[in-house]
C-alpha cells in the first residue's frame, strides 16, 4: 500500500499554467505542466525573482535521510509543512518514511486531498468543526491512520466533546506532548502530562498512544550548552514515555526536528518505543542555517547538500557601491540569515558583494562590479520560510551548469 495517491500526484502534471504561477513566464501560459516541460525550457528563459531547486540535490537528499533513518532504526515521519508539496512528500514517502507531519488543520486537508494516509498533527486539535472532519476522514477511510498531540486536561475535555457530538466510529490516537520552561507547546512538568495521558484513557473517543514533543524550542545553535539542554530535555521525554501505560502495544515516542536528530536516536532509541523522527527541512536543506547545523554537516553522517536557490537581477545601481536586486522579502527567505551572491549569470563572481538589507521587492547589495542587468544566484537559509513565496517551483537540472535547464515544476499548497 503506498502511502500517497499517486494518480493525484500524477494529475498535477495536467495542470493548465498561466498568470497565477509567477515563476513561468507568459510564453508557457496555456500549457500544461507536462507540455512546457517537454519543451525542457532553459533557466535563462524565465524571468526574475525567482527561486528554484535542484535535481540532483533533491535526489542526494532524500537518499541520505533514509538511509541514515534506516541505519539508525528509527521510522521518519517529515514534517510536511516545510514544502507543501504533495510530490515531494510522495517522493520522501516512496523513500520510506512512515507518515507525514502538518501543523494545523489547513494543512491536513491539503494532505488528505491527495490521499495520505498516515498523518500526524504536531499540535493539538480542539476546534470543533476539525475534529468533526477528522472523524468524518478516520471513519469513511478505513486505510487512514492519524495521530493527534495533547498537553492539558482542557484539551482532552474539548476533543472528547467534539468527537462526541460528531457520533465519531473509530477512536482518535493521541499522543501527550511534553513541553518545558520557555518552550513551546506541551505541559511544562512530568506531573501534569501524567494527568493529561490519564485523562486520555479514560475518554472513550480516544487511544494514548505515546509521547511526543519537540527539541528544537530548546537550542538554536550547536554550541555545548545547547547540546547539553537538548539532551536533558530528550531525557526527560525518555522518562516521561516509561512512566505511562499506553492503548496500543506498539506506543511511539517522537520528537527531532532538522538540527538535533542525531541526540533524538542516542537518546531516545533504548526507551523501547517506535522512535519517529520528524525532521522536515532535510529534503530542501540550505545555504545557512541548517547548513550549521544539521547533524549531518556535524559529522553525524554525509552531509546534506541546498536544494533551493534564488535568482535576481540588478534594477538599480544608483551608488557606486550599492545595486538594487528585482527579488525581496515576497520572494526569498530574510528570517535565518541574508541572501548571500553565489554567482553572477555569465561571468565570475566580484568579490565582496554582500546582501545588507531587503525591502518587500528589493535587496540591497553592497559592493563593486556588477551593472544593472546582471543575474546573480543567491544562497538562501531556512526553507520553511522560503517555498511558502511560490506556488510553482521550477527543478533545474543542475543549477551549477552554466546553462541550467528546468526538468520538473513542483506545485505547493501554502
Amino acid at each position: 500500500m503506498t502511502g500517497i495517491n499517486a494518480d493525484a500526484v500524477e494529475a498535477l502534471r495536467g495542470e493548465t499554467l498561466d498568470w497565477r504561477f509567477k515563476a513561468i513566464p507568459p510564453n508557457g501560459h496555456g500549457a500544461t505542466v507536462a507540455e512546457y516541460l517537454e519543451r525542457r525550457p532553459a533557466l535563462a528563459d524565465l524571468g526574475t525573482p525567482l527561486l528554484t531547486l535542484d535535481a540532483g540535490a533533491l535526489h542526494h537528499n532524500l537518499t541520505v535521510m533514509a538511509d541514515w533513518a534506516e541505519q539508525a532504526g528509527v521510522l521518519l515521519a517529515p514534517h510536511g509543512k516545510t514544502t507543501m508539496a504533495p510530490a515531494l512528500w510522495k517522493r520522501q514517502l516512496d523513500a520510506g518514511a512512515w507518515g507525514i507531519t502538518l501543523a494545523n488543520l489547513p494543512q491536513l486537508r491539503v494532505a488528505r486531498a491527495f490521499g495520505v494516509r498516515r498523518l500526524m498533527l504536531a499540535n493539538a486539535a480542539v476546534d470543533e468543526a476539525g475534529l468533526a472532519w477528522i472523524a468524518g476522514e478516520l471513519d469513511h477511510d478505513p486505510d487512514f491512520t492519524f495521530v493527534s498531540w495533547a498537553d492539558s486536561v482542557r484539551t482532552v475535555e474539548l476533543m472528547d466533546r467534539a468527537l462526541r457530538t460528531a457520533r465519531a466510529q473509530r477512536v482518535l490516537d493521541v499522543c501527550v506532548e511534553l513541553g518545558g520552561e520557555h518552550g513551546r507547546t506541551g505541559a511544562r512538568t512530568e506531573d501534569e502530562a501524567l494527568a493529561v495521558a490519564e485523562a486520555v484513557r479514560r475518554a472513550p473517543t480516544l487511544n494514548l498512544v505515546g509521547v511526543a514533543g519537540y527539541e528544537g524550542a530548546f537550542a538554536h545553535d550547536a554550541t555545548a550548552g545547547s547540546l547539553k539542554t537538548v539532551d536533558a530535555y530528550l531525557h526527560r521525554l525518555a522518562a516521561l514515555f516509561a512512566r505511562l501505560d499506553y492503548d496500543t502495544g506498539e506506543p511511539i515516542v517522537t520528537a527531532g526536528g532538522s538540527s538535533f536528530f542525531d541526540q533524538v536516536v542516542h537518546v531516545l532509541k533504548d526507551t523501547g518505543g517506535r522512535v519517529v523522527l520528524r525532521s522536515g527541512a532535510y529534503v530542501i536543506h540550505d545555504d545557512g542555517f541548517y547548513r550549521g547545523i544539521s547533524p549531518l554537516g556535524r559529522g553525524a553522517g554525509v552531509a546534506l547538500a541546498s536544494a533551493m536557490h534564488g535568482w535576481a537581477r540588478v534594477v538599480s545601481r544608483p551608488e557606486p557601491r550599492l545595486a538594487l536586486l528585482d527579488a525581496g522579502k515576497r520572494d526569498l527567505p530574510f528570517d535565518e540569515g541574508m541572501p548571500v551572491p553565489q554567482a553572477v549569470r555569465g561571468r565570475d563572481l566580484p568579490d565582496g558583494l554582500r546582501v545588507t538589507a531587503m525591502n518587500d521587492q528589493h535587496t540591497f547589495l553592497e559592493g563593486e562590479g556588477v551593472e544593472v542587468g546582471d543575474v546573480l544566484r543567491l544562497g538562501l537559509s531556512h526553507p520553511c520560510t522560503a517555498l511558502d513565496k511560490w506556488s510553482l517551483l521550477p527543478v533545474l537540472d543542475d543549477a551549477d551548469s552554466p546553462e541550467p535547464v528546468v526538468v520538473d515544476l513542483v506545485r505547493t499548497w501554502f
